[in-house]
């Protein structure tokens, strides 16, 4: 990968080129907010927190950091008066659709800002539109079990037509990957509740403990794309830990050995 000459915040660096702004600045220890970026999905550029001041010749530009690529010459500010107005506009806009999202009042408190600038909107949860989940879900497991509906000031997330999903599995990759906790799930007994799309799924039970630990659509769909040898048991974490501690102090383990006996009895 070719090596480029770049400026950050006054300081000359040496970098790969196209690598994405906000990661070498964060690489540096400087702190930029950015709610939308995760680093096992491509930029995307929503939230717009992660804004810099971008200098190249004459021409001087703001522009999202996430999907920024370091190029020769570049001189890259991430804390000028332009920018740091820009985002705390850009925070307030965020912050009066969800006042209550307690990312954005430590975010602001950063920011020195006090309180909301603009009314807030009356509209429920605290869903920031950044397009996370419905990306993790896409494209990183291929399940579209959620998406975007609407335009502009309706634009909302959810499942198709607001109904239960038929193609979540209840992996809870959205509710892991939410920046602002809007995403709600819940076990109760022997079924998954995914309360923010409305989707019950059954858990299977580990064949261990008899505890419900996963729902049985998730692990079929691990099954289906995991080679057999590395497929999941019907096996809970915690009776997987205690198994692992086993072995490894030389306790054998009931499982494996119930097998040679079982075979013993059966000749």
């Amino acid at each position: 990968m070719a090596l480029v000459k770049t400026t950050i915040d006054g300081k000359d660096i040496e970098v790969e080129r196209d690598r994405w702004a906000l990661d070498v600045a964060r690489e540096m220890g400087i702190d930029i907010p950015a709610l939308c970026h995760h680093a096992a999905l491509e930029p995307y550029g929503a939230c717009r927190l992660c804004v810099v001041e971008v200098t190249k010749g004459k021409w001087t530009w703001l522009t999202t950091s996430c999907d920024l690529p370091v190029r020769e010459g570049l001189s890259i500010r991430t804390d000028s008066p332009a920018v740091l107005n820009a985002r705390k506009t850009t925070l307030e806009l965020l912050w009066a659709e969800v006042p209550e999202a307690s990312e954005l009042q430590d975010l602001a408190h950063q920011l020195g800002l006090e309180g909301p600038r603009f009314n807030p909107r009356s509209k429920t949860g605290r869903c920031i539109l950044c397009g996370l989940c419905v990306r993790a879900c896409k494209k990183i497991l291929g399940q579209s079990a959620i998406s975007f509906s609407n335009r502009g000031a309706y634009r909302t997330v959810g499942t198709p037509f607001d109904e239960p999903s038929d193609t979540c599995i209840g992996c809870r990759a959205c509710v892991a990957i939410c920046p602002t906790g809007h995403i709600r799930s819940v076990d109760v007994g022997a079924v998954r509740r995914i309360e923010t799309w409305h989707t019950e799924l059954e858990q299977a039970r580990c064949q261990e403990c008899g505890q419900p630990f996963a729902a049985v659509k998730e692990l079929e769909f691990i099954r289906a794309n995991l080679p057999e040898h590395i497929a999941p048991e019907a096996v809970c974490p915690s009776c997987k830990r205690k198994e692992t501690v086993q072995r490894l102090s030389g306790i054998t383990n009931p499982r494996s050995a119930a097998a040679p006996r079982q075979e013993a009895d059966a000749g």
